[in-house]
């Protein structure tokens, strides 16, 4: 039998990105999710793949969005949690906000979808002992919002330097955007955080092993821009080292890897953005074909109900001063 995998796709809206990029317009809610989710479900009918769409709550929450997010649920794919707001710093968010936030984009979800959310993964890969808290008071099942990699103050320099206009107290709240380096000393493989009584499945987003660089779509279709044979090379030689560690990879897609610049202006700046929809699309088929021949790809849920067997997987406490020497 093939190892296990997970596929999921982080639903940020166009103003979402926006919003952290500190532009003006986010606020009237812009959105592209009419393009983006027909687009990506019909890529996933034709390979036969359910995956989990982590949505946010205050797209749920806006009647424009509800056709488009229904049809996500309607195709039997998993819904996740997002957040609602899709702010990078739930960190600096206390129990009370966030136990209001989860509510909040639960409430919408379930509404549209009719799905109750049993996964969560912070925007930016943002997490903390107190969001640990309310996901294990709300009986979540898993979270998947750690990504060990040690180039995360480069993603954020990268950031900055893309966003001239943005404030020094903007920047003050996404000091923690995309995380540490010491985050790539975190385990690449699933394990379970005791919470008092309770556990909750942790999934990390999949790095290369070893080297702890990012593989998710976005990465490797950037790569591409610079040398489409060597970005090939460096995903077959990803999905092969995560074989060879016995690493169950978590493939982590966007709406970028469905987009264009054509189709969002506004995001242009965003690295790939000058490629066209057709490329990207040829891309990631080439991305997921090889990964579904070498693995069996499921949608988190699955994964984690199926890492929740082991009975020997790791478990880690939470508390705060061995939490924070690991972010």
């Amino acid at each position: 039998m093939k190892p296990i995998a997970s596929l999921s796709l982080d639903l940020d809206n166009k103003w979402s990105y926006m919003k952290t990029h500190g532009d003006a317009g986010w606020e009237s809610f812009p959105t592209y999710l009419d393009t983006v989710v027909p687009r990506s479900l019909k890529f996933l009918r034709e390979r036969n793949l359910k995956i989990t769409y982590f949505i946010v709550g205050q797209d749920a929450d806006l009647e424009k969005n509800h056709d488009a997010i229904k049809q996500i649920s309607d195709a039997n794919h998993e819904i996740g949690n997002h957040s609602f707001r899709h702010e990078p710093w739930l960190h600096l968010y206390s129990k009370a906000e966030l136990r209001e936030e989860f509510e909040k984009t639960e409430n919408a979800l379930e509404k549209v979808t009719g799905q109750i959310t049993k996964g969560f993964r912070g925007p930016g890969y943002s997490l903390s002992p107190t969001v640990l808290e309310v996901l294990a008071e709300r009986n979540y099942e898993y979270d998947c919002s750690t990504l060990p990699t040690y180039i995360a103050p480069l993603a954020r320099a990268y950031y900055f330097f893309k966003s001239p206009e943005m404030s020094a107290e903007e920047k003050e709240k996404r000091k923690k955007l995309f995380g540490k380096f010491s985050d790539g000393f975190q385990s690449l493989k699933p394990y379970k955080w005791q919470i008092g009584e309770k556990t909750l499945t942790e999934i990390p987003v999949t790095t290369l092993p070893l080297f702890k660089t990012p593989i998710h779509a976005s990465y490797v279709i950037y790569l591409s821009t610079f040398s489409k044979t060597l970005a090939k090379m460096y995903w077959r030689t990803a999905v092969e080292m995560c074989k060879m560690t016995g690493t169950q990879l978590s493939l982590l897609l966007h709406p970028l890897d469905f987009l264009s610049g054509e189709d969002a202006p506004e995001l242009k700046f965003f690295p790939a953005m000058n490629l066209a929809v057709e490329k990207k699309l040829e891309f990631v088929s080439e991305i997921l074909e090889t990964l579904t021949g070498k693995f069996e790809v499921v949608n988190m849920r699955k994964h984690a109900d199926f890492v929740g067997r082991e009975e020997n997987l790791p478990a880690r406490k939470y508390l705060e001063k061995s939490f924070e020497s690991r972010l």
